[in-house]
């Protein structure tokens, strides 16, 4: 194929264009920035780069009509998509879970809560665990609490013992208090009230690239963090040290103040960009307070 004949073939697929093929085009563009973007940090990203190694060879082996190699490509790629769904279905999730955790997403399916029904909700539960994480820190009891947003955590919350109380430093105290049967293991906390306790939470996808000096609680608190929106609070039995994970990331020395303005940032926040009829929302708790 000659230059003359790839110009006159780009020419002609241009004089065929519409206005709305651009626009088809540029959705398209958009959806697979967005697929990328998420699938970039999970074992899937590499697979997507061994699938463009793939296609490119089969284009290339039948440009030069390499007839074996391109037969080999082509029922490797139709098995492999197969084989693409079925081994990473875990991360296949997990994109869809981000996916749904958009601001789209959220708009879409009409998730949201007015910015004064959440404070009335979280107000006095975030000041109890404050309270009871510095009691806790001081004592060097170990503690793991799960903040659920707008990820449910059904899956974990069945692995526990469902308590739905109020929370208090009282019973944060028992529960995780050493010698009692609830302390091993995760509290859920769901709009403002204790689900459960002594839940199990998944590990982190990449366990082994962990600082091996962290303990069970902090890998299972990066690992709930990494399969979901929770806020994560940690206070370790060995130094007190409160830590928060968010997104698979882990912070750590939070005092009183500190993890109290976190916590409010991030549950007041996290539905202040929805428009709700009727509704007027602040894009955070201090600028709400300003305006009382």
């Amino acid at each position: 194929m000659s230059f003359g004949d790839i110009k006159d073939a780009f020419l002609s697929i241009l004089s065929t264009l519409e206005p709305k093929d651009g626009i088809d085009v540029a959705i398209l563009a958009y959806i697979i920035y967005i697929l990328l973007k998420l699938i970039r940090e999970t074992r899937a990203g590499q697979l997507v780069k061994g699938i463009v190694i793939l296609v490119a060879g089969y284009f290339i082996s039948e440009f030069f009509e390499l007839k074996t190699i391109t037969y080999i490509l082509k029922q490797t790629l139709d098995i492999g998509l197969i084989a693409m769904i079925i081994l990473f279905q875990p991360e296949l999730r997990r994109v869809l879970e981000k996916a749904g955790r958009t601001k789209f997403g959220v708009r879409f399916l009409g998730i949201g809560q007015n910015t004064d029904e959440l404070t009335e909700m979280w107000e006095g539960p975030i000041e109890a665990i404050c309270d009871s994480c510095v009691e806790l820190s001081a004592t060097l009891t170990g503690a793991l609490i799960v903040v659920e947003r707008d990820v449910r955590l059904g899956e974990q919350i069945e692995t526990g013992t469902v308590i739905n109380a109020t929370p208090s430093k009282e019973l944060f105290g028992n529960i995780f208090y050493p010698k009692t049967p609830l302390h091993d293991g995760a509290v859920i906390m769901r709009d403002g009230i204790v689900l459960a306790a002594a839940c199990f939470l998944p590990k982190p996808q990449k366990d082994e690239q962990i600082n091996k000096r962290l303990g069970s609680r902090h890998r299972a608190a990066i690992g709930m963090s990494e399969n979901s929106d929770a806020i994560v609070i940690v206070v370790s039995e060995e130094t007190g040290q409160i830590s928060v994970a968010m997104n698979g990331v882990l912070t750590r020395d939070y005092t009183h103040d500190k993890l109290k303005k976190l916590l409010e940032d991030e549950i007041y926040r996290q539905n202040s960009e929805i428009a709700i009829p009727g509704k007027k929302l602040f894009s955070s708790h201090s600028e709400r307070r300003k305006k009382d």
